[in-house]
């Protein structure tokens, strides 16, 4: 039967309201906070808005995540077969409501000037976001897929261009609209010629009538549009030019959402539809990985702004994370595996990267200067806290033992070691050992050179930007000494 057909009492099945719930629940903050800034006697209300929505989203998530619900029916599939409800689509949408609240948490005091006016606006935007990552995490259809990354998207081009005093941040948001808008064209393209191949866009249907082994060219151009689209948001080689510059030009607190959320909402949908992709892709996905690695870490061993510095190390997470998927395609009895690896890949990775930004933008707050790796000196002195935690954040994306980046990476890994591909594996570890040198000469920088006396100081951070430092601080220490606690 043809989902499109169903009236649409019939798609609103109690298991529907359950995967529904999340994502109602942040439209319903994103409400209030449109509501709240023309009325004044909500105002000071804002922040318990965009926090309660994402407590009540999480709280809705954690229900799925607990085990299967009898109203959802068997698979997790709801809304005709267009929405997953199952443990991982859950899973992933906690990853991405974390990153938000720590991300909004950090934007607290960091804008000043004209910008300060509009962070009611900035909020809504926020807001909005891990609305879309959601969607396109859950999708099992390429039309909801394409809303999530819309819903996703948009607001990322204005937040980037967010800080309109700043021809860096105005440039950011243009060249992330342009090359945005030119890999959603490819998505539409690649879900067009799919469609006329097979005759249906969801991945339902498409799991057991589709064998993409046999498929006809037509087809398979479609899946190569499709996996172009979504590896462009991943930021994998090729399509990882955008990423220095956008990430360096875009308001701090904004690079630490887009860090790891674009990354875990693209990764979530590709494991999902990994059966659309041949076989024997599995090597080229590979090789696409490693070469990922390289230029990232390789790229951020010359960079001497932190920020960018940091954006070569997110490319290289891309090449990182794309292995499991390579993975699956080679042994399709790892995708369980390949999808419990890359959710504890990436949950680590929020924790890591949103704390590694945070703390930048607690340093910067409005005057860019502690973007350059050289005003880090001496930090150790002045900021003992920021420092130390600093140090963790990057250890913990080098893959340091004791962090969660280094079993994130033993997750990666064994799943490539699993699929036969174990000299692909060993290939990634070495390139994990060059990450090492351009993090070492962060912590160098901190604790071993004396700061420089005649530049300005950094203001305090603001309170909440203390908190969601401790968190990631948490975050990474459990997700590194205690396991046990997420894999479950």
């Amino acid at each position: 039967m043809n989902p499109y057909e169903l009236d649409f009492d019939a798609l609103l099945t109690p298991g529907a309201w359950i995967a529904l719930a999340p994502l109602l629940s942040i439209v319903v903050g994103i409400l209030l906070l449109l509501v709240a800034e023309v009325v004044d006697a909500l105002r000071p209300l804002r922040g318990v808005f965009f926090l309660g929505s994402l407590v009540v989203a999480a709280a809705c998530e954690l229900r799925v995540v607990g085990g299967p619900d009898a109203l959802v029916s068997e698979g997790g599939s709801v809304l005709a077969g267009t929405l997953l409800a199952d443990g991982a689509s859950a899973a992933w949408g906690l990853v991405f409501i974390t990153g938000t609240a720590l991300a909004w948490a950090f934007s607290h005091g960091f804008y000043g000037g004209s910008e300060a006016r509009y962070k009611d606006e900035h909020d809504v935007l926020m807001l909005t976001c891990p609305l879309g990552m959601m969607l396109m995490a859950s999708a099992q259809d390429l039309i909801v897929f394409f809303l999530g990354l819309e819903v996703l998207s948009i607001p990322l081009y204005v937040l980037c261009a967010f800080q309109r005093s700043r021809s860096t941040s105005v440039e950011a948001g243009l060249k992330y609209f342009l090359l945005g808008a030119f890999a959603s064209a490819l998505f539409v393209y690649g879900a067009a010629l799919l469609y006329a191949a097979t005759g249906s866009v969801s991945l339902a249907e498409l799991s057991t009538t589709f064998v993409a082994d046999d498929a006809s060219p037509l087809a398979l151009a479609g899946v190569g549009l499709l996996a172009a689209s979504l590896l462009f948001k991943m930021s994998v080689f090729p399509f990882h030019l955008w990423v220095p510059d956008v990430y360096q030009g875009s308001p701090t607190p904004v690079t630490a959402l887009m860090a790891a959320g674009t990354k875990g909402a693209a990764i979530a949908f590709l494991l999902n539809a990994s059966f659309l992709m041949p076989s024997g892709t599995a090597e080229l996905l590979c090789v696409i990985g490693l070469v990922t690695m390289g230029v990232g870490y390789l790229g951020a061993l010359v960079q001497e702004d932190t920020k960018r510095m940091l954006a070569y190390s997110g490319i290289a997470s891309a090449g990182t994370i794309v292995l499991v998927v390579a993975g699956v395609l080679k042994s399709g009895a790892e995708l369980e595996g390949a999808r419990t690896a890359a959710l504890y890949y990436m949950g680590a990775y929020v924790f890591a990267i949103t704390g590694a930004f945070g703390v930048i933008s607690a340093l910067e707050r409005d005057d860019g200067r502690f973007t350059k790796l050289e005003s880090l000196a001496g930090l150790a002195r002045s900021r003992p806290g920021a420092a130390a935690a600093l140090s963790l954040f990057v250890l913990s994306l080098g893959g340091i033992p004791a962090t969660g980046g280094f079993l994130g990476k033993w997750f990666v890994f064994a799943v490539l070691v699993r699929s036969g591909f174990a000299a692909f594996a060993v290939i990634g570890v070495l390139f994990s050992v060059i990450a090492i040198a351009f993090y070492l000469r962060i912590i160098v920088t901190m604790w071993m050179r004396p700061a420089d006396e005649a530049g300005p100081v950094s203001e305090k951070a603001s309170l909440p930007a203390v908190v969601a430092t401790a968190v990631c601080v948490v975050g990474v220490l459990a997700t590194g000494l205690a396991p046990a606690l997420f894999l479950r």
